[in-house]
């Protein structure tokens, strides 16, 4: 039995905590040699990553796949920028966006769609104030003392 698996679905929970999101795009991602015998495996991270546009395209900073184990010399660089593939039309309404209203675009969750192709879940996302948080911290706990109680 293999490692491997198209049940993969990565999350960057910070993400939801840290923005409000508006619109959401699902993109396709620019992989290259071992990085999707990575992704099948889990071992994957958006953490800390971003995106940003160079040149009216579309790019991921700082998204973590880990090195495949069993590849050779042809191994691939952690975190190295990968291009996102979208239509044009959804690239220029959110280089408007983000240009225009000061928006940040974020990525929120990686999967491997039917084909097997390596997608991820990106949101057009406004940065929520300290207050926001504490809103929602707050309605977290009444919920979750509500679903106590019965």
């Amino acid at each position: 039995m293999s490692k491997l698996s198209n049940t993969v679905n990565i999350e960057n929970r910070k993400a939801r905590f840290d923005y409000q999101f508006l619109e959401t795009y699902t993109a396709g991602i620019v992989l290259k040699g071992t990085e999707i015998k990575s992704i099948r495996e889990g071992k994957a991270g958006l953490a800390d990553s971003y995106c940003y546009f160079k040149n009216d395209e579309l790019f991921i900073r700082n998204f973590h796949i880990t090195e495949y184990e069993n590849a050779s010399f042809y191994n691939h660089e952690p975190t190295r920028e990968r291009k996102l593939l979208l239509n044009r039309h959804e690239l220029t309404r959110l280089l408007k966006s983000v240009k225009d209203q000061g928006l940040t675009i974020v990525p929120v969750k990686l999967f491997i769609s039917d084909k097997g192709f390596a997608k991820i879940n990106i949101a057009l996302a406004r940065g929520k104030k300290a207050f926001d948080k504490r809103e929602d911290i707050k309605k977290r706990d009444v919920e979750r003392e509500l679903n106590r109680k019965f």
